[in-house]
């Protein structure tokens, strides 16, 4: 593809590498999901990261061709607050789990939540839209957000730790 060579452990690398992490995980939850709406979200999430590691491996390489669109933040506000209206809100911390979806969705949003940090060190090196990193901050939202509607949907109350 063209890249600059560099090491395995360079930040442009753990920041992709999570990327891909995050939309296998992503793809493993789509196919638990409890309704198409919200497998038809996480489809067009799944483009947005591979969108997103186009735009950086683009802006690392030299070649200024790949775009994101800024417009998918708040398309993720829109499912947040169209998921959140369906259950009370949270009194609490909850423990991750739940139907097999909410599971493998709690599970995307810590990679999401870990991208999004290789991916602010990776600014300090690397010039891309800011969108990105406002995007990743509220995907970890999002995917949470879809793990709770997915228990909702399912009948299964979440479960808060025990201190």
């Amino acid at each position: 593809m063209g890249a600059k060579r560099g090491s395995k452990g360079d930040l442009v690398f753990e920041a992709v590498g999570t990327l891909d992490e995050l939309n296998s995980q992503i793809g493993v939850a789509v196919t638990y999901a409890v309704d198409e709406e919200v497998r038809r979200q996480l489809l067009a999430v799944q483009n947005d990261i591979f969108a997103i590691g186009s735009h950086i491996y683009f802006r690392v390489s030299g070649k200024d061709t790949a775009r994101f669109e800024s417009r998918r933040r708040e398309d993720l506000e829109n499912f947040i607050s169209k998921m959140s209206a369906e259950f009370p809100p949270l009194k609490s911390f909850v423990i991750p789990g739940g139907s097999q979806a909410a599971a493998f969705l709690h599970v995307a949003r810590a990679v999401a939540r870990r991208a999004e940090r290789e991916l602010a060190k990776l600014s300090g090196e690397v010039s891309f839209d800011p969108e990105i990193l406002a995007y990743m901050n509220r995907l970890s939202s999002y995917l949470f957000v879809a793990a709770l509607y997915s228990n909702h949907k399912s009948g299964i109350k979440e479960q808060s730790p025990k201190y």
